[in-house]
């Protein structure tokens, strides 16, 4: 059961409603521990808070979306990144669109915290709170994924960092299900990394892009990124830029385990992989992804079902605060 709110709070200055979904068991529960002196920090700028807490996953989508029903339009994730999408995801209405007048402002108290990295937030310990204080707001790229889903059925999901498939989300899918791994954090997807390449086979994958004529390529991995960091500060998708109305497709084709484990794996905190002959990049707006056989689907660090995939790009499609200056 979804706990009652905290607190109920009454508009800001602007006249805006805001809600805080909070994640107290992010960045192994020490989000618990940290959210005082953040709450603290956002009730000096906003004053009282209207807080919720979730208990378990799924619950930062449904709790967005009491938020919007009930007129709230501020909506803060505060916990690591698999809490921001839940909210985002919550803000998605049926017919697939966002409020326009709607905010999603993450709040780093996760493991990584990849969308405050790629917006600047996290350039000062206090930075998104400044940036939620300023007012000031800017409209980023979404990416909406259409999948089968563990069931078999299509299942659509939006993100906002990278979608992945083959070798890279089958690395986030066994970190995940590993109780001892995930107390590394972001570490534990280093550790992984080698493992998957000993065993996962690169697949005879089908790609279309932007509507062109389907061609079949070996790939171990394929990443669709909207922003060029992910994994803890990993430069996935060196170029990609947040609100160009692009995604960017970085395939890593019929890869050695020797190639990946000493020449791509090296590159991926400068984003140096992408010079590797067998790597390329691919800019689009529409993607299209299919292999006969198994493969995992990823989505901003959470596995969601298998391939075929469909992608597209909603631009400029959600609000999110901005740092002063």
């Amino acid at each position: 059961m979804l706990p009652s709110r905290a607190a109920k709070s009454a508009p800001d200055g602007n006249g805006m409603k805001t809600r805080v979904i909070v994640n107290l068991m992010a960045n192994k529960g020490s989000a618990g521990r940290r959210w005082p002196s953040w709450q603290r920090q956002l009730e000096a700028v906003l004053g009282p808070l209207d807080v919720a807490v979730t208990n378990g996953p799924g619950d930062g989508t449904i709790l967005a979306r009491a938020a919007l029903a009930g007129g709230c339009r501020r909506l803060i994730a505060a916990g690591g990144d698999g809490t921001v999408n839940e909210v985002l995801n919550g803000m998605v209405a049926p017919d697939g669109r966002i409020a326009p007048d709607a905010v999603l402002c993450p709040l780093p108290l996760g493991t990584a915290n990849e969308l405050c990295r790629a917006l600047g937030h996290l350039a000062a310990p206090d930075g998104a709170v400044r940036a939620l204080a300023s007012g000031r707001t800017r409209r980023i790229d979404v990416i909406r994924s259409v999948f089968q889903g563990f069931d078999g059925r299509p299942a659509t999901r939006y993100g906002y960092l990278v979608a992945s498939f083959g070798g890279a989300a089958t690395i986030s899918h066994r970190t995940s299900a590993s109780p001892w791994l995930k107390k590394l954090g972001q570490v534990a997807y280093f550790l992984m990394t080698p493992v998957v390449s000993l065993t996962y086979a690169p697949r005879r994958v089908t790609v279309q892009v932007d509507g062109a004529a389907p061609a079949e390529r070996t790939i171990f991995t394929g990443m669709i990124a909207s922003a060029e960091n992910g994994g803890g500060g990993l430069k996935l998708a060196p170029g990609a830029v947040i609100d160009d109305g692009l995604l960017d497709f970085i395939e890593f084709g019929a890869l050695s385990r020797a190639e990946i484990l000493l020449k791509v794996m090296p590159g991926l905190y400068q984003g140096h992989h992408v010079r590797h002959p067998k790597v390329s990049s691919h800019r689009g707006r529409a993607f299209r992804f299919a292999c006969s056989e198994p493969t995992l689907v990823d989505i901003d660090g959470e596995t969601v079902g298998n391939l075929p995939l469909d992608i597209t790009v909603m631009e400029r499609g959600v609000q999110v605060p901005v740092l002063p200056g």
